[in-house]
């Protein structure tokens, strides 16, 4: 099976990996989504090519004829039913647990695959194959009599299970007569009844992911994708801090030998603004008020100066990059990344995601921890920081490495900031600040208008004084910079339309970057155009545009950050937040009332 992103990914906010066609756990991190591949074969040399591959976990039967997957309903547990050639079957329950337990919530970095016989006596050879240090060798181990210790990584990992060990250190062929339970996770002694333990954590996690779905407000239309976009999207979570990564992998290439590969398991302020957008829309209030903790202690660290483009998960401010030089990459197209340059950027939308992410808090009474005048008082220097950068160049949203000019995403962005102030200061009372902030936000506006309007052209222009098209120009509606009826933003819609499309897909921009010309579509951008033009009265071709969007989902039901222009297949890092926000806002816009069949 050539290496694909057709993958399933399991996870509890603390652990995640992903499954693939085969059954097999081909990509998972330690300690943290952001640490060593500890399941490294994603990136590595293809189990099927290659009988001496390392880094995945495989269920295998003897005379192996089919594979079938699919998730339990409303939850990340994916079921892998695998039948032979005779028509015996084992099914493979794989899930991370995560519920309440001792009032708090129990997500352990751990990995739990759950295996039974279905119909007739299925021979199986379990592969265990965890690597080190980005796979340059496989884990050293230890043996017990109920557990395999691998070690030598950043974590000492635990395999306890009731199936005899030395049929799984040996990788041998065995009977499989009753069921199989096989929990990888800390080195630590597990002292309970291993069957009943973990049929009762696959219950209560059940549980759990149902009874979150429950809490969503989901459109009338879609809602299986919607509901399955969420729940990965919670996935992406990084629970211990509120930290939101834009996506579980590493290096991805965004098309066939490009080099560009680039390392998303990080907390980029932009996409997570989007992500607590997104699941705001669902009513999903647990994630936002998660992530503002993170937020105000990036705040807090910043000082009312510098704010980085993304952190780690941890709060890290460096995240150097480097190559991984034991790992060959997707299909062999290296380079594979570890850590991101992109720390090092200027980009000055990241101030009015900061505000815009946490003005809710201001308004919104569900919250367990409202917003205060301090928090406000807090805020106020990275408004401040807006309006000193609103009109100085950066590296946009989209990073260029080679070049930097005054960008109108950004300016947008640094009016978006000082607007909202003056909303949430006018909501606090301080009628003062109001003022100022608006007053700040009417300075910013005039200048954006004045620059960013190319005159000869009609329409508005990615750069100050330019007239360069990009994408982000369709994010001028989201944020109320202009109303959806405004004569220059139809003209700017038409420009970017006719610039930028592909068949139904969009480019983030046409012109040549750090590496050469863009060779894929980005899929966010496809759903702003969706948004654009149901918003310009071209419903039908919205939904239209959506529909073959969703059809371009792999079997999980997700999406990554690229796809190639004849939409045959997707490309970029897996599964990708930006792409599944655009699915859900698309959804929640497009779809019919409630109203309609009460």
């Amino acid at each position: 099976m050539t290496q694909s992103l057709d993958l399933f990914p399991i996870g509890n906010c603390a652990a995640s990996g992903l499954i693939d066609r085969a059954g097999r756990l081909v990509w998972a991190c330690a300690p943290r989504v952001d640490g060593d591949p500890v399941f490294s074969t994603l990136l590595g040399a293809d189990p099927d090519e290659h009988a001496d591959a390392q880094g995945y976990w495989s269920v295998e039967l003897e005379d192996q004829a089919s594979v079938r997957q699919s998730y339990l309903r409303n939850t990340p547990i994916l079921v892998t039913e695998i039948t032979d050639k005779a028509g015996a079957i084992a099914q493979v329950i794989d899930f991370c647990p995560r519920y309440r337990q001792f009032g708090r919530v129990y997500r352990p970095l751990a990995f739990i695959r759950l295996i039974r016989p279905i119909a007739g006596v299925p021979k199986i050879r379990i592969k265990l194959r965890p690597t080190v240090n980005w796979g340059e060798r496989a884990a050293e181990r230890t043996t017990g009599s109920n557990h395999i210790r691998f070690v030598g990584g950043e974590m000492t990992l635990r395999m306890t299970t009731d199936a005899p060990i030395s049929h799984i250190s040996g990788e041998r062929l065995f009977r499989l007569e009753e069921p199989v339970s096989m929990f990888l996770g800390p080195d630590e002694g597990f002292d309970a009844d291993l069957t009943a333990t973990t049929e009762r954590m696959l219950k209560e996690t059940t549980a759990y992911w149902r009874g979150w779905v429950r809490t969503l407000s989901v459109p009338l239309e879609w809602q299986e994708a919607v509901i399955r976009a969420a729940i990965t999207l919670k996935l992406c979570a990084h629970e211990e801090t509120g930290a939101i990564v834009a996506a579980m992998t590493t290096s991805i290439p965004e098309h066939e030998g490009s080099q560009r590969n680039w390392d998303y398991r990080y907390c980029w302020l932009r996409d997570a603004y989007y992500v607590v957008q997104a699941l705001n829309r669902l009513g999903a209030a647990d994630m936002l008020e998660n992530y503002l903790g993170y937020l105000r202690n990036i705040v807090d660290r910043s000082k009312g100066g510098h704010v980085q483009p993304l952190y780690g998960v941890g709060l890290e401010p460096s995240l150097t990059e480097r190559f991984a030089e034991h790992l060959p990459g997707y299909r062999g197209m290296g380079p594979v990344r570890v850590g991101n340059q992109a720390h090092e950027h200027l980009q000055h939308d990241v101030y009015g995601q900061i505000i815009l992410s946490t003005v809710q808090a201001f308004f919104d009474q569900r919250l367990l921890r409202p917003a205060t005048v301090e928090d406000f008082r807090s805020l106020e220097p990275v408004g401040e920081r807006a309006f000193e950068l609103h009109d100085k160049p950066d590296a946009s949203l989209w990073e260029f490495r080679g070049r930097e000019n005054v960008h109108t995403y950004s300016a947008v962005m640094c009016w978006a900031a000082c607007d909202r102030l003056g909303n949430a200061a006018a909501k606090l009372g301080l009628l003062e600040r109001a003022d100022f902030w608006n007053g700040r936000a009417a300075i910013v506006r005039a200048t954006i208008e004045d620059k960013a309007w190319n005159k000869d052209l009609g329409r508005f222009a990615a750069t100050f004084g330019g007239d360069e098209l990009d994408a982000s120009l369709l994010q001028l509606v989201d944020v109320r910079f202009v109303s959806p009826d405004d004569p220059r933003m139809a003209a700017t819609i038409a420009a970017v339309e006719k610039g930028l499309r592909r068949g139904p897909y969009m480019l983030r921009y046409a012109i040549p970057d750090d590496f050469g010309e863009p060779k894929t579509a980005f899929n966010i951008c496809t759903f702003w155009l969706i948004e654009a033009l149901h918003l310009s009265g071209r419903a039908e071709e919205a939904r239209t545009l959506f529909e073959e969007m969703l059809d371009r989902r792999t079997a999980a039901g997700l999406l990554s950050e690229d796809i190639a222009f004849d939409g045959a297949e997707l490309w970029g890092n897996y599964p990708q937040t930006y792409s599944l926000v655009g699915l859900i806002n698309c959804a929640t816009m497009l779809s019919r009332p409630w109203s309609s069949v009460r």
